[in-house]
């Protein structure tokens, strides 16, 4: 079994851990209401993808 020839110290330890961060989504605007949404999805605002009504948010069941 392998074992380790020194110690590690906190400071390379914690050099190597700095790439282990979460990152933001991406996010853009609905060309058609200018909500913040994420990309390749269907505005839950407005219910359009890529310039089509997809959704409709119409309340008709009343």
């Amino acid at each position: 079994m392998a074992v380790p020839f020194r110690k590690t110290s906190k400071t390379r330890k914690r050099m190597r851990r700095t790439h282990y961060k979460i990152s933001e989504n991406g996010t853009t605007k609905c060309p058609t209401c200018g909500a913040t949404i994420r990309p390749h999805r269907v505005c839950k605002k407005c219910g359009s993808y890529k310039g089509k009504e997809v959704i409709s948010n119409n309340k008709d069941n009343d």
